[in-house]
């Protein structure tokens, strides 16, 4: 009962913000009804994804989406393992389907620690052209589940202590026709987190069960089928760090998006092996800076990795 209700109040925040939001845009509504509706601004990004993150879009309704994402080792060990690809992999497959206008759902499943994930995607609020709003707006959430095996319960001491939430606010503004920005505050929420024995014999937590980050990305088009992308995940919260390099790192990834009408490929660098947010954002430990953490931690810079990202739409 007690984590039912730490995950009530983990989702007041978002979802008091979605009502505001859906309450003011009602009010606009109702108080504009002489003036003609003004039109959307299209195509802020080309699809759900930027590298690492979900953008600002949803699809349109009846839109079937397949996405396929492979994260490489890093490059450290240079030609031994050619620059991490063959190293041990990560691989995510993915489905969505817009069910009605504005509101994608979907499932997929992760190779790290086999992981299925259900989730939902709304947009709240869209950027208009000539005035009205400058922004869009849309809310990401999730539901991971663990399914590894853990045959004597060393890790998992109960069903629930498989699952972890994900809740992210999306914001968006498209500056012109080559140039757009997106910012993203979230909160990771995991049911069970590692405990380590302190100087007294006690059984303490590593990690808080809560983490915020936010997200800075954007989108620079070079062509009509191609982009360039830059993203920045940056941690807030700080762990109680009972042992050695218990904060997650930021990420920086960079690379190019290649687009048609039914198809997106994206190639990138960045530091996220993982690929579903929550696990991303608590447990990343490869960093793109060198840095010595507050325990004396020295922690190696340059720690990238090679990944893409495959998207086919059909619209049913």
């Amino acid at each position: 009962m007690t984590k039912f209700k730490k995950y009530l109040q983990l989702m007041m925040f978002p979802v008091s913000i979605c009502l505001l939001l859906l309450l003011s845009i009602n009010g606009l509504a109702q108080d504009s009804t002489a003036v003609a509706p003004k039109k959307a601004v299209k195509n802020t990004f080309e699809g759900n994804w930027i590298q690492d993150n979900q953008s600002v879009m949803v699809p349109i309704k009846g839109t079937l989406e397949m996405d396929m994402q492979h994260r490489f080792g890093t490059v450290k060990n240079g030609y031994k393992d050619l620059i991490g690809i063959y190293a041990p992999a990560n691989i995510r497959i993915g489905f969505s389907y817009v069910v009605i206008d504005k509101l994608q759902l979907g499932f997929g499943f992760t190779k790290e620690r086999l992981q299925w994930d259900f989730n939902g995607k709304y947009a709240l609020l869209k950027q208009t052209k000539g005035g009205g709003s400058p922004v869009s707006i849309t809310y990401f959430v999730n539901t991971v589940v663990e399914t590894r095996v853990d045959k004597d319960n060393l890790i998992y001491v109960a069903n629930g202590d498989r699952v972890s939430y994900f809740h992210q606010l999306i914001i968006a503004h498209k500056l012109n026709d080559k140039i757009s920005l997106q910012v993203s505050p979230s909160i990771s929420h995991y049911n069970n987190v590692e405990g380590v024995l302190d100087a007294n014999g006690v059984v303490q937590r590593n990690m808080k069960n809560d983490h915020i980050a936010i997200a800075f990305m954007g989108r620079y088009k070079v062509s009509e089928k191609m982009n360039v992308m830059i993203n920045y995940d940056q941690p807030i919260t700080e762990h109680p760090g009972l042992k050695k390099n218990t904060n997650p790192n930021p990420n920086l990834s960079f690379g190019i998006e290649l687009v048609t009408s039914a198809h997106s490929f994206q190639i990138f660098m960045g530091n996220y092996q993982g690929i579903t947010p929550q696990s991303n954002n608590y447990f990343n430990h490869n960093s793109p800076f060198k840095y010595t953490t507050a325990d004396g931690t020295k922690m190696e810079g340059g720690m990238f990795l090679i990944g893409f990202n495959i998207t086919r739409l059909w619209n049913l």
